[in-house]
């Protein structure tokens, strides 16, 4: 005896509402041979239609058996479940359940996608179905483009897609007019005769009369099942089968279906435009502000670096007394210029200036201004890194002299001489009482810790020493250590070697090093610190993705029911929405990346004193970051979309 394709032994079924239990099935007993074209009839609410969702294991019994050619369904998982909902199946539904980003041909290729069917076979019968059916003219068409009789057939052609041998129609006809529901009557009497076996719901007996078989339900039990006097002729089958899928690697399967997924969730974006930008927006602000943080704390630290570098790359400053605050510093008069001879000899130091220093008025014509008077050694430009705009510098000899030849900077130069538009070089200042020639100008620099905008005048430290202090001991004296020498070895041998020759320590050291590094390590810490308020806002928008795809698995059940009801498998449904959520944050990532260059382009334009400096290793940072938000807050969302009922997620709609 042949083996029945479906066999249904004392199947029930019980949904619980609330503390009450109801049962909506009741110990059926049914088989179905294949080939046979069976209509189940019965009065709303008789539990016809759970029995077709059982039936195309949409559902489940919550007893009894059922058996598909012999397979028994109630111990597989849900990848088999849906392998054969994809292999043997075929749902046409009342009301249609076709995916409104598609088109028609789209819309029939979806279960040879997940039949893991090439792109060439699957538009070649795609195509061939919808011309068999009278659509071969609205192909590209959606489904709001096509009346309700066109939806239908679009929906029989996905239902014929993978050539499964069971139509499953749930009241076919129910959302059409007299002469469409006729038309799609005769389509599948046709089906029937090519010898898939039909199951038709219907409540209308003038459609269960096109059928061979009629099994009346009511109350959940069956009531009735008789032969009709309809008869079909079996006819060869004109629209051909689905080519047998070539199998390949594991691998490759899975490349192509996360391709598929990948194209899927593309036009599941591009058909909410708004809301994707929605969500984006929490993800553009997150990256932008990340990166813009780190850009700004970078160039503010070269800035700061680069003034640091205006007091002298890897230089000591050494002053009498303990401290800056010493007020016993003035009357120590043991720092001289031996000293500064005596450590130009050591093998680590490369250049050493003497320095005192002391203020005066300057005058040029009219024009008088307040200056400080820098009494410096010939090596004290190179020291401190002095860039020379116009003129000379004066050299070792005019120091030996005590010429009175001044350096001077940009901020004098414009004070003393650029309202009368005179060249500075060649020209005779009073400073006090004491004539002096400019010989050279020199950018302006920070120095020690006054303002740059001081009015600054340099002389040989001899001459600033016999004209204008009276006294040979020294402000300070400053140490350029070779590059090859490490900054605080280098101060404390110098340390060393004074207090050897002082007998005592009446001086301190200002390494400028310590400097840089304590600013470079504050700037950095305030870029961390700012940096992880971005970060802050950023996990904001990741929270938003979550929540926004929440409400898309929410909005989309019915779509993702029909996906199940041919065949995608969890994994199918858990990769769409996982990319969905990572294309989101992957392109609100590239939009907040183009955001920060944009700005950092306008704000390097606006003048600022310092630009902005961006780290490709940052970037790649905030890129890789934003990929891993969707990943991460996407995770939830498409999980719930996988395990979604299929029959739960139909009756949504």
């Amino acid at each position: 005896m042949a083996v029945p394709l479906i066999e249904l032994k004392g199947v029930s079924r019980e949904y619980q509402s609330g503390d009450r239990t109801i049962t909506v099935l009741k110990d059926i007993d049914l088989s179905i041979a294949e080939g046979e074209m069976v209509a189940i009839v019965g009065p709303s609410g008789s539990g016809k239609s759970t029995l077709m969702n059982i039936i195309g294991l949409l559902d489940h019994p919550t007893d009894g058996a059922y058996a598909i050619a012999g397979t028994e369904t109630h111990q597989l998982d849900s990848d088999a479940l849906s392998t054969l909902r994809r292999e043997h199946f075929g749902f046409i539904f009342q009301r249609y359940h076709l995916l409104s980003e598609l088109s028609a041909l789209g819309n029939v290729e979806v279960p040879a996608i997940y039949a893991d069917q090439s792109n060439q076979a699957r538009h070649a019968r795609a195509a061939a179905l919808l011309d068999r059916l009278g659509m071969g003219d609205r192909t590209g068409h959606k489904p709001g483009q096509l009346s309700g009789g066109q939806q239908q057939r679009v929906s029989i052609a996905r239902a014929l897609m993978n050539n499964g041998n069971v139509i499953l129609a749930d009241e076919p006809t129910g959302a059409l007019d007299q002469q469409s529901g006729d038309e799609v009557l005769g389509i599948l009497s046709e089906l029937h005769a090519e010898g898939h076996t039909v199951v038709i719901v219907t409540h209308d007996m003038k459609v269960a009369a096109r059928a061979q078989r009629v099994i009346e339900i009511s109350d959940g039990h069956i009531v009735a099942d008789r032969r009709s006097s309809a008869k079909n002729t079996r006819v060869s089958s004109n629209h051909g089968s689905m080519p047998e899928k070539e199998r390949g690697s594991g691998w490759r399967e899975l490349g192509n279906r996360l391709r598929e997924a990948f194209l899927m969730a593309i036009l599941a974006l591009k058909a909410h435009r708004l809301r994707t930008f929605l969500t984006m927006l929490g993800i553009i602000i997150g990256i932008a502000s990340v990166v813009c943080v780190v850009a700004l704390g970078e160039g503010s630290q070269r800035k700061v670096l680069a003034n640091i570098n205006n007091l002298g790359t890897n230089t000591l400053e050494i002053f009498p007394g303990k401290s800056f605050g010493d007020i016993r510093s003035g009357r120590i008069k043991t720092l001289v210029v031996a000293d500064a001879d005596a450590l130009a000899k050591l093998t680590y130091v490369a250049a050493v200036t003497p320095t005192v220093s002391t203020s005066k008025t300057v005058r040029f014509g009219s024009t008088e201004a307040n200056a400080l008077i820098n009494g410096v050694g010939d090596a004290y430009f190179s020291v401190k890194g002095s860039k020379l705009v116009a003129g000379r510098l004066f050299d070792a000899d005019g120091v030996r002299r005590m010429v009175q030849d001044a350096v001077i900077d940009q901020n004098t130069a414009t004070t003393l001489f650029a309202s009368k538009g005179l060249d500075p070089t060649g020209q005779v200042i009073f400073v006090g009482q004491v004539p002096v020639r400019v010989i050279g100008v020199i950018a302006s620099q920070q120095g020690g810790f006054g303002s740059s905008d001081n009015l600054s005048i340099y002389l040989p430290y001899t001459s600033v020493q016999a004209r204008f202090l009276g006294d040979m001991s020294l402000r300070s004296v400053t140490v350029r250590v070779k590059d090859d020498t490490e900054s605080t070895l280098a101060e404390a041998a110098v340390t060393q070697f004074l207090e050897r020759r002082h007998g005592t320590k009446d001086f301190f050291v200002l390494n400028t090093d310590d400097i840089r590094q304590t600013i470079a390590s504050t700037t950095r810490t305030l870029t961390l610190l700012v940096s992880a308020i971005a970060v802050i806002s950023l996990l904001v928008g990741g929270i938003g993705v979550m929540n926004i795809m929440l409400v898309s698995v929410s909005e989309r059940i019915a779509e993702i029911g029909v996906r199940m009801a041919v065949g995608a498998r969890r994994q199918d449904i858990l990769q769409q929405f996982l990319i969905e959520a990572v294309l989101v944050c992957l392109l609100g990532g590239a939009l907040g990346i183009a955001l920060a260059l944009g700005f950092g382009l306008a704000f390097n334009r606006l003048g600022s004193n310092f630009a902005m400096v961006y780290s490709g290793s940052t970037i790649a940072l905030a890129f890789t970051c934003s990929c891993a938000i969707g990943l991460t807050f996407g995770y939830l969302p498409a999980r719930n979309a996988s395990r979604l009922d299929p029959v739960a997620a139909l009756s949504r709609d």
